[in-house]
């Protein structure tokens, strides 16, 4: 195992050194849960790339289910500390508060496979499993709407007088945290850049003020966060649909042969070595793994 574990650490550096001449960036790769649990290992991780002599720019190669929005908060201060500019690339999936970290990121890079997801918040039940926070609320609302008017079944009554009233505030919390983060985030990092109109035949080339950057990350917001729209927490969504439906600039790098090779190369050797490890969290980066 020593000579695996050696071979694969050789090609690790390797593919990330050409991912860090390609975006003159130091990388970071994350593949797994968003846990506060993990934040000490993240720190700890981040800490020794930036005291080997780092780079202005970071990029975080990410691939993940979702997990803490909590968490995610604390790891986006961490990198800020030690970096001025953030990319994040998803070579694969970066779901819920995987997709709000993205937001954090001046620039995101994916290809036509890669996908982000609603931004459904996920908190922990009584039995430690993690369950969307959205469809709790959803189904609470239904309930409170049908008492109103007289048309809650004894079934659908009882189930109401099940939950508990302080766990369903938590769940709004962890609900209105994911919005505020994801708005703040997109008009401090995300739409640092967009200065000018665009797309917007009526106002090309005119300003971006500041109040339309935080209209158009409400309404980013607003539908990433619309359940009612995306009908599952574990929805893809897809770099066309993002640029379509919600107008959110993504760096596609689907066309950049060279890039895509890099990037898979990368990805799935990663991919790889933590299934065969059965890792639930893998970290690499510059005085991590060499």
């Amino acid at each position: 195992m020593g000579l695996l574990d050696d071979a694969v650490g050789q090609s690790l550096r390797l593919s990330r050194q050409r991912l860090e001449e390609h975006f003159d960036a130091d990388v970071l790769a994350y593949y797994g849960e968003i846990a506060t649990e993990w934040l000490p290992w993240f720190r700890g991780n981040l800490e020794r790339l930036g005291e080997i002599g780092r780079k202005e720019r970071l990029l975080i190669v990410l691939n993940t289910p979702g997990g803490q929005v909590e968490a995610v908060e604390r790891m986006v201060e961490m990198i800020r500390r030690w970096y001025q500019e953030v990319y994040f690339l998803v070579p694969n999936l970066a779901m819920s508060a995987g997709t709000i970290f993205c937001m954090s990121g001046e620039k995101i890079f994916m290809d036509y496979s890669s996908a982000l997801g609603p931004i459904d918040p996920q908190v922990q039940s009584k039995d430690g499993t993690w369950v969307p926070a959205l469809g709790y609320l959803d189904k609470f609302a239904e309930f409170v709407d049908k008492s109103s008017k007289n048309q809650l079944t004894g079934v659908e009554f009882a189930i109401a007088q099940s939950h508990d009233l302080a766990v369903l505030r938590r769940y709004e919390q962890a609900r209105d945290l994911s919005v505020s983060l994801l708005k703040q985030w997109l008009v401090a990092y995300k739409f640092k850049t967009w200065t000018h109109h665009r797309s917007c035949s009526s106002r090309k080339g005119q300003e971006v003020t500041l109040e339309e950057k935080q209209n158009r990350a409400e309404e980013i917001a607003r539908q990433l966060g619309d359940n009612g729209k995306w009908h599952s927490h574990g929805r893809m969504i897809g770099i066309e649909t993002l640029r379509r439906q919600l107008r959110l600039d993504i760096e596609d790098f689907t066309d950049d042969r060279e890039l895509r090779t890099l990037v898979n190369s990368y990805h799935d050797l990663i991919v790889d070595y933590v299934q065969r490890q059965n890792w639930r969290l893998f970290v690499d980066c510059r005085g991590v793994n060499g």
